[in-house]
């Protein structure tokens, strides 16, 4: 007849370092999530702060959008000022030309009428 195994509690080296391993991984995930929760805090203040910050960037890119806007308009304005003027310095340039052919066919004019009153008073 063979008989029973009697119930021994022995220690098993590898059963002792899985049992370690499992109860250390157990801990180390605890402090982990206590960290991320700790953290969650401090993320939060920063996505806030960066939220502000990020509105003042835009109100900033807004305005400088309507500077760009305007200076582009003053450009256009300048450019507009330019053929103006360049238009009326040609009408002066124009005007000039005509008042001195005015003035040389009114020197003739008045050079024959010299002429001719001279030769009268020699009549």
């Amino acid at each position: 007849m063979v008989a029973t195994p009697k119930w021994r509690f022995e220690y098993n080296l590898n059963t002792l370092v899985i049992l370690f391993g499992f109860a250390g991984g157990l801990i180390a995930w605890g402090a982990t999530w206590e960290r991320v929760n700790a953290n969650q805090d401090s993320q939060a203040n920063s996505i806030d702060r960066l939220d502000k910050r990020l509105t003042a960037a835009e109100v900033s890119l807004r305005q400088i959008d309507n500077h760009e806007l305007r200076i582009s308009a003053v450009e256009k304005q300048a450019a507009e000022a330019a053929t103006s003027m360049r238009a009326v310095e040609s009408t002066l340039n124009n005007l000039s030309s005509d008042m001195r052919l005015v003035r040389e066919i009114l020197q003739r004019l008045e050079d024959t009428g010299r002429q001719r009153e001279s030769t009268r008073q020699r009549d």
